[in-house]
């Protein structure tokens, strides 16, 4: 019997799913621990240096996953709390939620969406899939999911992202047929999570199942009119009972006979290693399979507004970054994109080869991040972001402190302290933890000035 209160209708739907027997050993994994994961971002490190560099975390691979591994926290292991984790080398990330991703298997170039994105797992298993080629659009409508979404971009060092905090059925109106591939990751009724989260379960009945299934039903109608014909969606949930995975996914070739279904994979915690997943990949069928309908491209293009070429705000705060690049990121070049001025934020949008995306397509959409946060405008000078010192490539930065990981420099530059005995030459300089970036510091003398934005400090002493 499981330690676990379960609700005992859902006991019943176990049953009645699975038989008896392999009930019995379902809802006896209840009383197991449950499993932990990291999956590592394949643009900073490798799995093996990681693996060399973090003896302590205990990782073993997560067989669906190449770049995903378990490991157990300890008193001495935590691996959210690692410095390497504010270095976005690493996402934590439940093993079995990793499946989805790795089955949609995007490529460098594609044009993706992630339509219910947040807290940003999937987004950035796809943005290390397409290691820096290619639009990710990533969307929660939720606000405080989206920022916590549009965080974990930028911790990564994503630079080809636009994060959009939308309602599903006005962004298909702003996007038909134009995604290559799509993820979505709906919301479900969690039956995944108990091990995890005991709320899910004084939140699920078979009535909060139905509820789930019918707003999966309203999110898939909307996502369907945004792929590409030949175009590939991975449909995914976090629960078991087939209403939320079986029933919608035929709900969806039934509606549209224009989908097949590719392939269907379940998790289960008492056969694998995992809190359990499920994840169907479909394509879209048509007489074009290689391209968008240029028609629907161009009236988007019409309703979206005429194309804006940069104003003179814009083209000032590039001539201040790239006076500011001269001197600290020597060599360093932006991809093809353009400037884009949000208030006094300055960010570079991605230009994608094939793509009609450009700065039209934000017109009256809730945007969050359109492409890499470059830098914050203040009057005649700039500061660099965040999101830019996560971004850059090794050697990139001229300055630069570094430190190892146990250094307790490290510690209170995370903290947002003022490093001191830190002498060289004046002006921006890119902190370090072996050699991978923490964030800016300004350097006077021989003290380096924190510029950790206040929000992503560590609290505590």
């Amino acid at each position: 019997m499981t330690q676990i209160q379960l609700p005992e209708s859902y006991t019943r739907q176990m049953i009645d799913q699975l038989g008896p027997e392999e009930a019995g050993r379902f809802l006896a994994s209840y009383d197991q621990p449950r499993t932990q994961g990291l999956r590592i971002h394949p643009l900073k490190t490798t799995p093996e240096r990681l693996r060399e560099m973090t003896d302590e975390f205990g990782l073993t691979p997560v067989p669906w996953c190449e770049t995903g591994f378990y490991y157990k926290e300890s008193s001495t292991s935590k691996p959210g709390k690692h410095p390497y984790h504010a270095a976005g080398l690493y996402y934590i990330q439940e093993p079995s939620a990793m499946s989805a991703v790795e089955l949609l298997d995007p490529k460098p170039g594609d044009i993706v969406l992630d339509l219910a994105a947040a807290p940003g797992g999937k987004s950035t298993q796809i943005a290390g899939k397409l290691r820096g080629e290619g639009l990710l659009v990533t969307n929660e409508i939720h606000p405080a999911r989206a920022k916590i979404l549009s965080e974990n971009i930028e911790r990564m060092g994503v630079t080809n992202a636009i994060v959009t905090q939308m309602a599903p059925d006005p962004l298909a109106e702003r996007f038909p047929l134009f995604f290559d591939k799509m993820m979505v990751d709906a919301p479900c009724s969690g039956e995944g999570m108990f091990r995890k989260d005991p709320q899910a379960i004084d939140e699920w009945s078979p009535d909060h199942v139905k509820m789930c299934a019918a707003r999966q039903w309203d999110i898939l109608q909307a996502a369907v009119a945004m792929l590409k014909p030949g175009g590939l969606l991975a449909y995914s949930t976090c629960t078991f009972n087939t209403s939320e995975n079986e029933s919608t996914v035929a709900a969806v070739l039934e509606r549209f006979p224009s989908f097949e279904l590719l392939r269907t994979e379940r998790i289960w915690p008492h056969r694998h290693a995992g809190e359990g997943h499920f994840v169907a990949l479909l394509r879209k069928g048509g007489e074009d399979a290689t391209a968008p309908d240029r028609a629907a491209v161009k009236a988007r293009g019409k309703a979206a507004g005429k194309r804006a070429s940069a104003s003179r705000p814009e083209e000032e705060a590039m001539r201040l970054f790239r006076a500011f690049a001269a001197d600290a990121l020597p060599g360093f070049e932006l991809p093809a994109g353009e400037a884009v001025l949000f208030g006094e934020q300055l960010y570079w949008l991605p230009a994608v080869q094939g793509c009609p995306f450009d700065r039209s397509y934000l017109n009256g959409l809730k945007v969050l991040r359109p492409g890499l946060h470059l830098a914050e405008v203040k009057k005649a000078r700039i500061e660099p972001s965040h999101a830019l010192a996560l971004a850059l490539p090794r050697g990139a930065a001229r300055r630069t402190v570094d430190f190892p990981a146990e250094a307790p420099e490290i510690d209170r530059f995370l903290r947002g302290e003022t490093l001191e005995q830190a002498p060289g030459d004046n002006g921006w300089v890119l902190v370090t933890v072996d050699g991978f970036a923490l964030g800016w510091g300004k350097r006077t003398g021989s003290q380096v000035k924190n510029h950790i934005p206040k929000g992503l400090r560590r609290l505590g002493t």
